[in-house]
């Protein structure tokens, strides 16, 4: 393996997690130069190794798996076993960070448990990720990003005003968890470093979930009233939404009044500057469906090239409503180098497509050193490194299925 070159490196991660809350915060930990040992079941693995297809071009990998994995290396351990709960405890022995998603309680039946470890390596950091948290009336349920969504109250945000509650269109509930988790580690590495005792990193998806409720939890919390699905729109500020353009779709965002005002004399309504009704954001807000009818006649009578063209010249905040395909194809996207190629162990001198890490570090960058692995694929490797094991000794824990 190439050596890491990020900030964390040094830093070994024992990684008990799967799908994609916890995979994704141990992938950034990877990124930012730890080491990261996956713990997978044998012969099975990670779940969304299975959530395909698609599969990455040339292999068997499912493209959810190759997303969230890289910068990992993959053993296959049974922790269920008493033979693999003693490798797993040789292995965290050399470890500062324990990542896991299991349910409340269910790795202290394997003597894995956060109080259990503590005693045994009060220097070692773990976060538990979890649907609702440690504590709490909801603690044993499992956990889903579309039931997060909805509990969290994001779904009651989201849709057209008459139409069904709608979940956000990728599980933001995951990935929010996750992210967060890689915040409370890197504190509490810090507080490690600092003190020589680690601790728990409690975090529950529904917590985070109504933490980046963000504007619109405040706004519930000023008064008392649930805020209405806007559909496009915006619930503080107008015209910030999508309309229909000539050919299909824009986005414009108009933040402020003076940009407002930028607006109209553009465009030939500043007719509209005159009436009360349009003269400020409050107003505007309160007359959202006026203001939604009055100008989509005009956005309508040109196509959306042509509007963007315009409004940025006049720097005013607007956009295409880009597919995927268009996202990769973006200038901008591409010069910032949001796609990495990286080697893969299934494609001999052939390259995957990764989602580059978006943290942009000008001294220690993202390091893109193992591709998502294939399952099993550094087992010898790592307990022949970490634990000093031999080939005999490997081969009589393959023949018993603990490897």
């Amino acid at each position: 393996m190439s050596e890491p070159t990020g900030p964390l490196k040094g830093l070994r991660v024992f990684d008990l997690t799967r799908v994609l809350a916890g995979p994704t915060c141990a992938q950034m930990l990877g990124d930012l130069g730890a080491d990261v040992i996956k713990i997978e079941k044998p012969g099975a693995g990670d779940d969304t190794r299975g959530f395909a297809p698609p599969f990455m071009p040339g292999t068997k990998e499912s493209a959810y798996f190759v997303g969230v994995n890289r910068n990992k290396r993959s053993v296959t351990l049974d922790i269920a076993t008493p033979e693999g709960q003693e490798l797993a405890l040789a292995l965290i022995a050399d470890c500062d960070i324990l990542v896991e998603n299991f349910k409340v309680g269910a790795l202290a039946k394997y003597g894995l448990g956060y109080e259990q470890l503590h005693k045994k390596f009060p220097r070692l950091v773990y976060c538990s990720i979890t649907g609702f948290g440690q504590t709490g009336p909801y603690a044993p349920r499992p956990g889903y990003d579309s039931l997060i969504q909805g509990m969290g109250g994001v779904m009651s945000l989201t849709g057209e005003p008459e139409g069904q509650p709608q979940k956000v269109g990728v599980p933001v509930a995951d990935l929010f968890a996750g992210l967060y988790g890689c915040i409370g580690i890197l504190a509490a590495i810090r507080h490690r470093d600092a003190t020589g005792i680690g601790q728990q990193i409690d975090i529950g998806m529904l917590d985070t979930h109504v933490a980046w409720l963000a504007n619109q939890g405040m706004n519930f919390l000023a008064t008392g009233e649930n805020p209405v699905r806007l559909g496009n729109q915006h619930p503080n500020i107008v015209p910030y939404q999508v309309f229909p353009t000539q050919d299909g779709y824009m986005v414009l965002s108009i933040g402020n009044d003076p940009t407002f005002k930028r607006f109209c004399e553009a465009f030939e309504l500043t007719h509209l500057l005159a009436d009360e009704r349009f003269a400020t954001n409050a107003a505007r807000v309160a007359n959202r469906k006026l203001v939604t009818d009055t100008l989509t006649p005009t956005i309508k009578t040109h196509p959306t090239k042509w509007w963007v063209d315009r409004l940025e010249k006049l720097k005013i905040g607007c956009g295409p409503i880009n597919t995927l395909k268009e996202v990769f194809a973006d200038p901008h996207v591409q010069a910032r180098g949001v796609v990495v190629e990286m080697a893969h162990t299934s494609l001999p001198g052939g390259t995957v497509k990764v989602i580059a890490n978006p943290v942009r570090l000008s001294e220690t960058p993202a390091d893109y050193r193992l591709p998502p692995p294939v399952l099993g694929e550094h087992t010898e490797q790592v307990l022949k490194e970490r634990l000093g094991l031999d080939d005999a000794k490997l081969a009589d824990l393959r023949a018993k299925g603990i490897i």
